[in-house]
């Protein structure tokens, strides 16, 4: 796969001299076009903050990131990419159709194409009966599924996903992941998504960059060989179990240190 965000030792200091705090030292990383990468490391360590510097929500104290071979602000303007956070953040007074078609108003375009992109985009999420309704009379991963779909609604290459599941219970956690894999699978978006969770990062992803405590660095990518499509059977396969332990052994969990799920 050719490389679609590229992370050339960045390092990032909350801060303006010496005394601030630094969250990350030296990363460097390339994300290929196409792919499910997930970054984990423990709380602190400065995934969040890597994820808000790919889309220009922050910038980084030295080094660079290159977005589909632009700047990260070059890449917003041009809609490379949508962003999804932990909470869904909708607007309350629009209704689930609405809330989707927002972007696409505020890039005007027109009334015909929008609601075609829209019913395109509930289709994908399966929530086409839930059109009309609006946020209060959906479920937390109801509301998170119209969040994906308001993300997907410019067609962006890059999907960013600041632990998206994580306020949610285990059973809507593992649904929604399932449903995740199926948007990805059928849009072959590039998602890059932040998780406190082993378990969700080796069933999701193609690979897995484990990150240190602060200041955050790259410990190791790894590569999660296991065959697609990913189902409830996966975690049946002694594979799924050895690399659960590989990610556990690098993050140092399996030698009783504190640190993520």
């Amino acid at each position: 796969m050719d490389t679609l965000i590229k992370i050339e030792s960045v390092s990032k200091r909350y801060g303006h001299n010496h005394d601030g705090v630094l969250a990350l030292r030296d990363v460097s990383l390339d994300i290929r076009a196409g792919e499910f990468l997930s970054i984990i490391g423990p709380s602190g360590c400065g995934k969040s903050t890597l994820l808000k510097m790919i889309g220009d929500l922050l910038a980084p104290s030295s080094g660079r990131i290159l977005v589909n071979g632009k700047t990260p602000a070059d890449a917003r303007r041009a809609r490379e990419y949508g962003i999804v956070f932990q909470s869904p953040t909708l607007m309350e007074w629009r209704t689930v159709a609405r809330n989707i078609e927002l972007p696409l108003e505020i890039v005007g375009m027109p009334r015909e194409e929008r609601h075609a992109r829209v019913h395109a985009l509930l289709d994908l999420i399966r929530l086409c009966d839930f059109a009309t309704r609006y946020p209060a009379e959906l479920s937390a991963g109801m509301q998170m599924q119209v969040a994906i779909a308001r993300a997907l609604a410019n067609q962006p290459r890059i999907l960013l996903m600041d632990e998206p599941f994580g306020a949610l219970d285990e059973i809507t956690r593992e649904r929604l992941g399932r449903e995740l894999l199926d948007v990805w699978t059928r849009t072959r978006v590039t998602i890059v998504f932040v998780t406190h969770s082993v378990p969700e990062a080796v069933r999701l992803s193609d690979r897995v960059a484990v990150m240190s405590s602060r200041p955050g660095q790259i410990k190791r990518i790894v590569e999660i060989d296991l065959p697609r499509p990913r189902t409830a059977a996966t975690r049946d396969l002694p594979r799924y179990w050895e690399l659960l332990r590989e990610v556990r052994d690098v993050l140092g969990l399996n030698e009783g240190q504190d640190g993520v799920c």
